[in-house]
């Protein structure tokens, strides 16, 4: 199981690098829609839509979104004027605070958004402002490197959480909703996350932030990109899966590999944007 888990990292890991650095803005942002599509498909199961034209449906109505973003913010024009579109992901970093105190309080908070309704309203502050803030990012001069240190943030904390709570895992950090992740992997996560997220940093030629400031944003995003992971153990939890999918082996579903993305984009891309203005 591991080495199936292994390989199929490491194919995915250098498809996404090879996406990243060499397609353009528009071709990331189609084929970052196609992974969100792929996503809202699981989501409309986590969710309770069951049947095939239900989950159809769901994934139809999550395109026509991204597709009127694209529309009404000129997503594809030369500037897009990102003002406007900076409260689609300044919606989605509310979300997570509220995802945070629902995680924290479960299983008692189920009583809010045990109704499929509420769970497929979940998945679009989930899925869309993830996909907007990638693009985001991306329309940087520097945002393949920006791209880059954010995915290494998450991977880094995945895989430093995975093998520092294996070693060290007692304590564990949300036994009601993941049984499994522990406070050892937290904080080893946390201390990987930071370290490969400058190590990128340097490698990518310090692009845009400084040093201090990629500092002060790291510790934020990594610990949001766990909730992204706790968020969608506890709704599987509720549904009574273990994975959102099969399409990926050794991994689950495209919603099990990009949880902790979903949380961790839209943060990243706001704090970018708060230093930016700051400027």
């Amino acid at each position: 199981m591991l080495k199936q888990r292994v390989i199929t990292g490491l194919v995915m890991a250098t498809a996404v690098i090879l996406a990243i650095v060499y397609l353009p803005v528009s071709g990331l942002m189609l084929l970052l829609a196609i992974v969100m599509l792929i996503a809202s498909w699981e989501w409309a199961n986590l969710s309770g839509f069951t049947s095939y034209p239900t989950q159809f449906c769901y994934l139809l109505f999550v395109a026509l979104l991204l597709a009127l973003l694209v529309h009404f913010g000129g997503l594809l024009s030369i500037t897009t004027d990102w003002l406007p579109l900076r409260d689609v992901i300044g919606a989605g970093c509310l979300w997570w605070a509220v995802a945070l105190l629902w995680v924290k309080s479960y299983p008692a908070s189920a009583v809010l958004w045990r109704s499929r309704w509420v769970r497929g309203l979940m998945g679009l502050f989930t899925l869309i402002p993830a996909w907007l803030a990638l693009v985001y990012l991306r329309s940087y001069e520097a945002g393949q490197a920006l791209i880059l240190i954010l995915v290494a943030f998450v991977a880094s904390a995945d895989i430093g959480a995975y093998f520092s709570g294996k070693r060290w895992g007692k304590a564990k950090l949300a036994p009601n909703v993941s049984p499994g992740k522990s406070w050892a992997g937290f904080w080893g996560g946390l201390v990987a996350s930071n370290i490969f997220a400058v190590a990128v940093w340097y490698a990518c030629g310090q692009p845009l932030l400084e040093l201090a400031e990629l500092l002060s944003i790291a510790p934020i995003v990594a610990v949001v990109s766990v909730l992204g992971d706790l968020l969608e153990s506890m709704v599987k939890r509720q549904r009574g899966i273990k994975d959102s999918g099969k399409i990926l082996p050794g991994h689950g579903g495209v919603l099990d590999r990009i949880d902790s993305l979903t949380a961790a984009a839209p943060v990243f891309a706001l704090s970018l944007m708060l230093v930016a203005e700051s400027v």
